[in-house]
């Protein structure tokens, strides 16, 4: 039987390996193309793909059992649920597939890209510019086509104009510059906060005007340091919560 074929993943000493390789694969299974085959590889096969321990590995797989979206059983395999779904808490402790994890898994429409003028309060993180290329899109739940988030992107010209728009339908913005425009993350910035509907977010989120949702802004901050795009997204209160773990 054909196996899944996990994403590769470049490991960062500083987190825990278990975490970044149960994020990496989450990734992998959310993003996964609808023909992609259900069954895992073994244990031995994905510590060899990874670059970890049996023991790491194990400890990974166990991750996405408790959240429910693999089911291993005894002789026959680890396989992917078919009907698994993101769950709304997102664990955060700065890995950079995380971040593409928690964005994974939705059906996105491309409302508009083009020039956009730099909003004032973004204009510390696009110094000598005007103008950027801004990228909104929708996000809806892929089984029950309800609207889950609205996001708005601010990205740096010379990027942008390496981004293939359609790229965007199947992948986050994150993983779109990573993956295929090659910008080598350095760190991204994350701070959500409560806000109320405002008249365009409630009528893209199917909730009523000035009901409760989370406002997520992440700044993505390429190897010279420079900030190559500023996410703005808007989540639907009822659908998410944010958890953030410090490990000592």
């Amino acid at each position: 039987m054909t196996t899944f074929a996990p994403d590769s993943l470049a490991l960062n000493r500083k987190l825990p390996l278990w975490y970044q390789v149960s994020q990496s694969l989450r990734a992998s299974i959310l993003g996964r193309s609808p023909e992609a085959p259900l069954r895992l590889p073994t244990e031995d096969a994905l510590a060899a793909h990874y670059g970890v321990s049996v023991l790491t590995m194990r400890q990974a797989l166990k991750e996405l059992e408790a959240e429910g979206l693999i089911s291993r059983h005894r002789r026959r395999g680890t396989f992917i649920e078919p009907s698994a779904r993101r769950g709304a808490p997102v664990r955060l402790l700065g890995s950079v597939d995380a971040i593409v994890a928690q964005q994974s898994g939705m059906t996105t429409e491309l409302l508009e890209h083009g020039p956009a003028t730099v909003p004032p309060e973004l204009s510390e993180y696009f110094p000598g510019l005007a103008e950027v290329t801004g990228f909104r899109r929708l996000r809806s739940d892929e089984e029950t086509g309800e609207p889950t988030n609205h996001a708005h992107n601010y990205v740096r010209p010379d990027v942008a104009a390496l981004i293939d728009p359609a790229d965007l339908l199947r992948s986050p913005m994150t993983k779109v510059l990573r993956d295929a425009v090659g910008v080598r993350i350095s760190r991204i910035t994350d701070t959500v906060e409560a806000r109320l509907a405002d008249p365009q977010t409630a009528r893209l989120l199917q909730v009523p005007l000035l009901s409760p949702i989370l406002h997520y802004t992440g700044i993505t901050y390429d190897q010279d340091g420079r900030a190559v795009d500023v996410a703005r997204i808007h989540y639907r209160g009822d659908r998410f919560s944010f958890t953030v773990t410090l490990e000592a």
